[in-house]
């Protein structure tokens, strides 16, 4: 069995419904090898991380930068996974309000130094809400789950 790790701060009804849209994505999939595990990044913990097959990040922009939840799970995980977990294959999706550029740059810089694998680019829902995003993330987590299955990624 694989695992699916999506780590993703959801604080708004919004943010809520791109992660729901993602778990759903995975469950109708019916992939029968990959299992999904979905944590808060202050609930997630290195040992997750070290258990997992590819990991999806989501995170909403605030004041130009990832969310403070976020940025902690990358602090207390960076050194207990950076030796053990390099190629890991990673997605993300931010919800900017503006432009979502810190952001992206900021996990962009973060999962180089991780040696983590780009197999998708980010996807950037930005400006006012768009039931299209709630889209974004089911194709971006269905991607991600048949690829694991498939051993593709």
């Amino acid at each position: 069995m694989k695992r699916l790790l999506i780590v993703f701060h959801a604080p708004s009804e919004n943010t809520q419904k791109m992660l729901n849209a993602m778990k759903q994505a995975v469950s109708r999939a019916g992939l029968k090898q990959v299992e999904c595990v979905i944590k808060a990044p202050l609930q997630t913990q290195p040992q997750d991380v070290l258990d997992c097959d590819a990991i999806i990040l989501g995170t909403p922009e605030n004041l130009g930068y990832m969310s403070g939840a976020l940025k902690d799970f990358f602090d207390r995980s960076y050194y207990p996974c950076l030796e053990e977990k390099q190629g890991l294959p990673v997605a993300a999706v931010v919800r900017a309000g503006q432009d979502g550029t810190g952001t992206c740059r900021a996990l962009t810089t973060i999962l180089t130094g991780l040696k983590w694998r780009w197999v998708q680019e980010i996807v950037v829902c930005k400006g006012p809400w768009q039931e299209s995003f709630v889209q974004d993330c089911q194709d971006l987590a269905e991607a991600m789950a048949v690829a694991l299955d498939e051993g593709m990624i």
